[in-house]
């Protein structure tokens, strides 16, 4: 996917409410503003890739406990220069799981956000531009935990909000509860 494909999407993606639609309207704003995006060296921030994993009954999703952020979100991570953010999201979902199999249920967008990633020692606070999908896995699959994370786990989309409060991943659960995917 590259820069004009990922801009194209989301000018015909549909978000959920007013705030996924400001946010939209500012990744577009983003993408056409700054042609590295998709570098981690731009450091005012740059585009990511996520996804949303599911179960088969699309009744569990799976959550990582971040480690460098210390909440449970959805897996993803850095382009690094990928063009195409479903593939990104789809590696990172790979690696971050554990898991041998995980298939896209379609490759349209199915989230954004934008979020602020903290300073930390090495790098200044900036901006994660993400654009997320919706993917399905078997929810029997080993999981293995990454040095990103402190646990992985399959959570029960009623009882999401015990392990986490961000409202990008409330959102998501709440898409999941009010269509067909």
């Amino acid at each position: 996917m590259q820069r004009n494909e990922l801009l194209r999407k989301l000018k015909t993606y549909s978000p959920f409410d007013a705030h996924e639609t400001s946010m939209a309207e500012k990744i577009i704003s983003f993408i056409e503003t700054h042609p590295a995006c998709f570098e981690r060296s731009l450091q005012i921030g740059h585009i990511t890739g996520s996804s949303c994993i599911v179960n088969a009954m699309r009744t569990k999703t799976l959550l990582t406990h971040h480690a460098k952020l210390n909440k449970w979100l959805q897996p993803g991570g850095h382009s690094d220069g990928d063009a195409d953010i479903l593939r990104v999201a789809l590696r990172e979902a790979l690696e971050e799981s554990g898991m041998k199999q995980i298939v896209s249920v379609t490759d349209e967008i199915f989230d954004v956000d934008i979020h602020e990633i903290p300073e930390r020692t090495n790098e200044p606070a900036h901006f994660h531009y993400d654009i997320r999908f919706l993917f399905e896995a078997d929810e029997r699959q080993p999981l293995k935990i990454s040095s990103e994370s402190k646990n992985l786990a399959w959570v029960s989309l009623s009882e999401i909000q015990h392990y986490t409060t961000e409202e990008s991943v409330l959102r998501m659960v709440r898409k999941l509860s009010s269509r067909t995917w």
